[in-house]
């Protein structure tokens, strides 16, 4: 279900130096031509310019808690203001990409407007503070895309940042797996799984999916851009990919590389607010001790370093 709102249409391919990217990290093909992509590509609406993505490992006795977002789905982020795109998203076994889905484990997929209204809703919104207190482990990551292709449930996101020259990165793979294709593309994955999990470089990966076995989507934030391309050429995750794409394996696909803004919580044992930077206090009147993360306007001050 998507978030109600304003929907602003563009064309995949006339968003900003939107790429072609084969998987997660894939290196970039030649940019699109608008005026190409535009005889050729769908009219899609905007999931926005800024991505917020929150991975969640429920605590054992809230799972009753866990299954009903997955029911509501957008339910409860209507009204959210500045947001463009949600998707409440399963996971498999530990966070991770097999077939059996995990009882705890989900994540969220926001895209705002905006940076501002993504770290209002990171930082007061009640919705969050929900999924905070149910959680045992919990991290959120504030994203803006370098690169962008394809779409998701029709939406595509807006390319509006530079590649890093140096740190993070992450990546967002998705796909709509055809049905006869399924058993095909599920064949190849443990060994891609397995390649991810060992690559040098990758400090958080998580599989998610709308669907079992047929809407599939990998996160995965990295050290660098060269950590991440080296695994995307290279191993069983090449051969997957090009299996997938020569298969004609997919009905829907988007690929997207990010500049990572900020971070909070902890996932993988990673500290995100100290590897990714704690997002800065939003100027104006803050929610008092509790909102969103727990985090009042001077705990977020002390984390940021100002």
């Amino acid at each position: 279900m998507k978030a109600p709102g304003t929907w602003h249409q563009t064309r995949v391919g006339a968003l900003p130096n939107s790429t072609v990217a084969a998987s997660p990290g894939a290196a970039a093909a030649a940019p699109i031509s608008p005026a190409t992509a535009t005889a050729t590509a769908p009219v899609v609406r905007s999931a926005g310019c800024v991505a917020v993505l929150v991975m969640v490992d429920f605590k054992p006795a809230r799972r009753w808690w866990a299954w009903s977002r997955l029911v509501l789905q957008g339910l409860p982020l209507r009204g959210v203001p500045g947001l463009r795109f949600a998707k409440v998203l399963g996971s498999g076994q530990q966070g991770g990409f097999g077939v059996r889905p995990s009882g705890t484990h989900q994540g969220l997929f926001l895209g705002f407007d905006g940076e501002a209204p993504a770290l209002r809703f990171v930082q007061g919104a009640p919705q969050l503070a929900a999924y905070q207190r149910h959680a045992r482990c919990f991290g959120v990551v504030g994203l803006r895309a370098t690169s962008s292709r394809g779409a998701w449930s029709g939406h595509a996101l807006q390319a509006t940042a530079q590649v890093p020259a140096a740190g993070p990165v992450g990546v967002l793979t998705r796909a709509a797996i055809k049905p006869a294709k399924a058993q095909a593309f599920w064949r190849m994955s443990p060994a891609a799984e397995s390649a991810l999990a060992a690559a040098p470089g990758c400090r958080v990966a998580m599989g998610l999916g709308e669907a079992p076995l047929l809407r599939q989507a990998t996160f995965s934030l990295w050290d660098s851009t060269a950590a991440m391309e080296t695994y995307a050429r290279s191993g069983a995750h090449l051969q997957a990919i090009q299996a997938a794409y020569g298969g004609g394996h997919f009905s829907e696909s988007m690929f997207t590389r990010f500049a990572p803004l900020w971070g909070l919580g902890h996932w993988q044992g990673v500290d995100l607010a100290s590897w990714l930077g704690a997002p800065a206090p939003q100027p104006g009147p803050q929610p008092g001790p509790g909102p969103g993360l727990g985090l009042s306007a001077d705990a977020v001050r002390a984390v940021h370093g100002h």
